[in-house]
Parts: structure tokens; C-alpha cells; sequence
């Protein structure tokens, strides 16, 4: 797991590349590198500050996780010195590839998988992108035909920015770096900042909240004429097969799930340094460890848990369970109010852009201790409920596809008893399915009914109609008759963007390479092939075709829950305690067109005294105000 930086310039000129990457130096602390080409001198590459001129610049911090030798340096080239890479991520299937390349007569130098993509991509061109098993965002310099190709990965789990502009193209791993472009000035994407402040939607597949700096989308590529480096064009590279197959029985098809989570776990584990989980104690996380456990008897496992500080929501009784059962080291975090200010700052220079809620922290928290434990790869669970339909809001998707597909009686059957399950009601699950069936022109007029505003009164709207944004809510995906299936693939391919990029930050941030088993593509595409009623049960259980594939890997005390709480932090309760910081930093809104200066005092005195109810929108004033001083954004 590494930091990549590149700039491609119409015409030669010095740069500091090294510098760059030096911002990126807590993704790569074990190494650094630099490759600068002209057009006419050819190669230059080191370690070391030098700054021959140059029209591509390509630079690398690395994690070494495989092949620690300086084998593994990048960016690397290859022997006819025609490619060169810049590579950030994990092939999973390498030693594969590897000796598959091998029969085709190509040697190798290292063990590394750097290498291995590197040779795939001389032997199969973009081709390799359908070959591969892992998460990456990479760059290839082909100095014969002149182009520069990237590559994100399917889900979008290592990032990957770029900036246009009429002298060049510039990437990154992470924002930071192409704001210190010497042209760059940080200005707000208007249409971003409204969908995050009314409506919390912090990422998309394009757009940053820097109106100048776009991410190249999860599964696509680029592939740039350096003779014009200023044309960008993402292409699609693979999605998710849409196809439902209906040829294996529900024990058929828990027995091919659970062969596959078992190979995703053992490419998972492949690493030449200390690999850990985190564990919170629901089916997921618990999953991951029993499953290395039951890979790995004698691995010397340790695990890492966040503890919320209120009982409700802590989820230590059930980590202890999985501890105890798979008979690992376990390390438990328990952070404060206090310590989220002192954090704070960190966190969101970190983010680089606002996040959702302050669970992030709790997730931030456990990164740094497995750091300060001497972990450097950690598992984790991310992705399994947007597979497997296990947040609660899913449920009202199944129910409208059973009465879309006029199916009464089963109907019925699922509202009973879905709605007697731990955090649902009749009252939410009846609303959540109505939902489903209102056409998308009428959603804007429906959501105003429930007390939807476009404008609340703490916005400006002045500064948004002069920006030209769209004051639009959220219009759900499409219809039936399989409404639970299109929505998880909604969320699979836009929900989950978020979450991934908290935890590649959060991860990064304390130099922690964090894997997701459960976004492997052959998982992936099985679980998309499924039937519904094989994700979510008639009784309204989630994740019904995992429960059973896991049966005596996993205790079946942590089979059977039906609540779910995950990484929730006592965020109301925190705020409470913060009053003076909150007021404080609130103050700052009169600085800034963007909000109503009383009306947002005003909506803050009304929930500090219980008139009216608490949610995540003053987390998102306070987060956003703080983020706009750090990176002095212009508005």
C-alpha cells in the first residue's frame, strides 16, 4: 500500500516531484522514488532531491507489505525501459498471474505484486484489468506510443484525483497533494456543498467538494495522449454482472458461498508482515476473524475493537464472544468527547474533504492503535451489508418486490414478522416500502410532504441560486420487480464510496493497508446472482445466505442477532459535553455566505434545549465549517 503522485506538462519545465510525495509520506514511510521523462534526454529516476526538467513526473511513497527487499522500488520500469508504474494497492491473486506469465516467457526480478501487474499489463495491455483480483489506483508510462494509462479499482477502494487544466494533468492518492500545485487555487463545488450541507451525501462518482479536482470512477480507466494531456476521458472497464440465477438451491448455494469467502479470506491473509482484524461484534467482522482462525489455527491473531462509552451501544459482550472463540489478542479503544477535539483537526486534514457522522473517529481510533500495536495490514469488513441487504432500510425493498411481483400472502408474512426485528417498526417498514412506488417526478413533492426542505432556513439561498445549484433531493433508483436488487446495486456502486473513503484515510493516516474481503469480484458477482429471499429471509433476516454459510466457523450466538450497531458513537451525548467548542466554532458561519448566520444560532439554541430533535446536520455545520479554515477554502 503506497502514495502515488504524477503531472504530465504540455511543455518542459523543473519540478520538485519529491516534494510531492513527501505529502503522501504517511500512506509510503518505508521508501520513496521519482522518474521524470523528456522527451528529449529520456529517463531520470531516484531517491534523492533532483529536479531535471521534464514533461511527465511520476512520484511513490511506499508500504511495504510484500517483497520488503528494494526489489519492490517504484516506480518501476521494466528492462526494455519502455514502461514505467506508479502503483498504490494489492493484486491478491499475484502468485497466480505470476506463473502464468512466467509460462509465457517472461522473467522475473522480485517477488512483488507490483511487478507482476506491471508484466501483466506488457503482456495484456488494459486487459489485465479483467484478470486481476484486488484494490489499486496505478499509472503507466508507455514512452513508445506516448500515453499515460490509470486505473482505478472495480469498487473504488484506493483512490485516485486528478486536476485538468490548460497546461497539463495532474494525479494524486489524495487531495492534499494537488493543492499545492503552484497554479491551484481551492475553490468549493457549489452543487457538492448543497448536497452535503442539506442532505449529508459526502461522495460521488465524480466530483470532490474542490470544484477543480475530480476522482477517476471506481472501475474505470484513463488512457492519455501525452501530445494532449489536457483530453480526459474515463472509460468503464467492468461492472457488476446484472444476471440472477436460479439453478442452485439455497444449500447449494450457502456451500459456494462460503468456498468463495474462504478463498477471498486466503488471498486476503498474503502479506510479508503482521496482518490483524477489526472486530466489532457483529456478523461481518466476526466472520473475517473465525474465518482467518479457521484458515490459520496457529496464526498469532490480534484484534481491534472500538468501545462506545454509552452501554446501548457498545458491542463488547459480542466481540468478547469472537475473542474468546477464536482465541485471539484483543485490544479495545475507548475515545472520548475530549479527545475528539484534540483529533479533530487531524481527522478532517486527513479526509481531506467532510464526513458523515463522528463514527469515523471511532474507526480513526482503531487504526491508530493498531499501529501503535505494530500491525501494519488489517481486515475489515466493509462492503458485506451493501451485498448481502443488512442495513435495516432494505427490508422496505424486499417487501416492494413482493408486492410488486404480486406476491400478497408472502407479503404479509414478511410485514409481520420483518417488523417485529430489533430498530424497525411497522410504522417504518410500511413508510420505507410506500416510498418504493412513488415515480421519481413526484418524490420532490412527496419528500416535502414528510417535512423535506430544499432550503433550510440556515442555508443561504441567495449564494446557491447565484451558483446555479440544483436545490434537488434524492431521487431513488429505479423500479420493480426486483426493488431490493436495485437498490443494493445503487448501493454497491455510489453508497459505498463514502465508507470506503474513510477507511482508506483513516487507515492511511497511521500508515495502516486495510483489506476488504468482501469486495472481491468473484463474491461479488455470486452474491449479485442471487435471489432475494437467499439475502433476506421471510422472517425479515438479513444476510440469510451468510448466516448459513458461516454455520461452525462462526458462534452461532453471533449468527443469531438481529440488531445491528457497528462502529455508532454517542455522537448526541458527545456534542452535549462540547458546548462551549460547538458555540465557538458556529460563530465562524457569519464569515460565509453559504449560511444564515441567526437561523443557524437559532436552530442550535433549539435542539441544546430539546425543542427540537438532534441528528447528524449539526455534525455537518461543524464539520464543515472547520474544514473550510483548514484548507482556506475560497467561496
Amino acid at each position: 500500500m503506497c502514495g502515488i503522485f504524477g503531472l504530465l506538462l504540455n511543455q518542459s519545465q523543473e519540478f520538485p516531484v519529491k516534494k510531492y510525495t513527501q505529502l503522501l509520506a504517511h500512506r509510503g514511510p518505508d521508501d520513496q522514488g521519482w522518474l521524470v521523462w523528456n522527451k528529449s534526454t529520456g529517463i531520470h529516476k531516484g531517491k534523492h532531491a533532483h529536479n531535471p526538467p521534464g514533461h511527465v513526473f511520476l512520484g511513490h511513497r511506499r508500504l511495504s507489505i510484500l517483497d520488503l527487499s528494494e526489489k519492490g522500488w517504484q516506480p518501476m520500469s521494466t528492462p526494455d525501459n519502455r514502461y514505467h508504474m506508479t502503483y498504490n494497492g494489492e493484486i491478491y491473486n499475484y502468485q497466480e498471474l505470476r506463473s502464468e506469465l512466467v509460462a509465457l516467457g517472461h522473467q522475473f526480478q522480485s517477488h512483488s505484486d507490483t511487478e507482476v501487474l506491471l508484466m501483466g499489463y506488457v503482456q495484456w495491455g488494459k486487459k489485465i484489468l479483467d484478470k486481476i483480483e484486488g484494490m489499486f489506483a496505478f499509472a503507466i508510462l508507455d514512452i513508445q506510443k506516448r500515453t499515460l494509462f490509470l486505473a482505478r479499482d472495480p469498487f473504488g477502494i484506493k483512490p485516485l484525483f486528478y486536476h485538468v487544466w490548460n497546461k497539463g494533468f495532474a494525479f494524486a492518492s489524495e487531495i492534499q497533494a494537488l493543492l499545492k500545485l503552484p497554479h491551484f487555487t481551492s475553490q468549493l463545488n457549489p452543487q457538492r456543498t448543497y448536497d452535503y450541507l442539506q442532505s449529508g451525501f459526502t461522495d460521488n462518482l465524480t466530483d470532490t467538494l474542490f470544484s477543480n479536482i475530480q476522482h477517476l470512477p471506481p472501475a474505470h480507466y484513463l488512457d492519455i495522449n501525452l501530445d494532449a494531456v489536457y483530453s480526459v476521458t474515463p472509460i468503464q472497464y467492468w461492472k457488476v454482472n446484472a444476471y440472477q440465477r436460479d439453478d442452485l438451491s439455497f444449500s447449494q448455494a450457502s456451500k459456494q458461498l462460503r468456498e468463495l469467502f474462504l478463498n477471498s479470506i486466503s488471498l486476503h491473509l498474503r502479506s510479508d508482515v503482521a496482518v490483524g482484524a477489526a472486530l466489532s461484534g457483529g456478523i461481518d467482522s466476526s466472520a473475517i476473524v473465525c474465518a482467518i482462525r479457521y484458515l490459520k489455527p496457529d496464526l498469532d491473531l490480534h484484534t481491534f475493537t472500538y468501545i462506545a462509552d454509552d452501554p446501548r451501544l457498545s458491542e463488547a459482550s459480542w466481540a468478547n464472544i469472537v475473542g474468546q472463540y477464536a482465541k485471539v489478542t484483543m485490544h479495545t479503544i475507548h475515545p472520548t468527547a475530549d479527545d475528539l477535539i484534540k483529533d479533530l483537526d487531524d481527522l478532517i486534514l486527513a479526509q481531506g474533504e467532510p464526513f458523515g457522522s463522528t463514527s469515523m473517529y471511532a474507526q480513526y481510533k482503531v487504526f491508530q492503535l493498531a499501529r501503535d500495536t505494530g500491525i501494519n495490514v488489517m481486515l475489515d469488513g466493509q462492503g458485506a451489508d451493501e451485498l448481502l441487504g443488512g442495513y435495516p432500510g432494505y427490508q422496505s425493498a424486499r417487501l416492494a418486490s413482493l408486492i410488486h411481483q404480486g406476491h400478497w400472502l408472502q407479503a404479509a408474512h414478511f410485514f409481520k414478522h420483518s417488523s417485529q426485528c430489533p430498530g424497525r417498526s411497522w410504522r417504518k417498514l410500511g413508510m420505507g416500502t410506500v416510498g418504493h412506488f412513488i415515480p421519481s417526478w413526484l418524490q420532490p413533492l412527496a419528500q416535502q410532504v414528510v417535512g423535506f426542505k430544499k432550503m433550510p432556513a440556515w442555508l443561504n439561498k441567495n449564494w446557491f441560486i447565484e451558483h446555479a445549484v440544483s436545490l434537488r433531493p434524492y431521487i431513488t433508483g429505479g423500479y420493480g420487480p426486483m426493488y431490493l436488487r436495485t437498490r443494493l446495486s445503487e448501493d454497491l456502486t455510489l453508497g459505498l464510496l463514502p465508507l470506503l473513503r474513510y477507511e482508506d484515510r483513516n487507515s492511511m493516516t497511521h500508515s495502516i493497508e486495510s483489506r476488504v474481503p468482501f469486495l472481491n469480484k468473484p463474491l461479488v458477482e455470486f452474491l449479485n446472482s442471487l435471489p432475494e429471499e437467499y439475502l433476506i429471509d421471510m422472517k425479515g433476516t438479513s444476510k440469510s445466505i451468510f448466516r448459513a454459510a458461516m454455520s461452525g466457523i462462526v458462534p452461532e450466538k453471533i449468527l443469531e442477532r438481529r440488531d445491528k450497531v457497528g462502529f455508532v458513537t454517542p455522537e448526541r451525548q458527545w456534542l452535549e459535553k462540547l458546548t462551549p467548542w460547538i458555540e465557538q466554532t458556529l460563530s465562524c458561519a457569519q464569515h460565509t455566505p453559504i449560511f444564515h448566520h441567526d437561523a443557524l444560532q437559532k436552530e442550535w439554541r433549539s435542539v441544546k434545549n430539546g425543542t427540537r430533535a438532534f441528528d447528524t446536520r449539526i455534525w455537518r455545520w461543524l464539520n464543515f465549517l472547520r474544514w473550510l479554515q483548514l484548507f482556506e477554502m475560497s467561496h
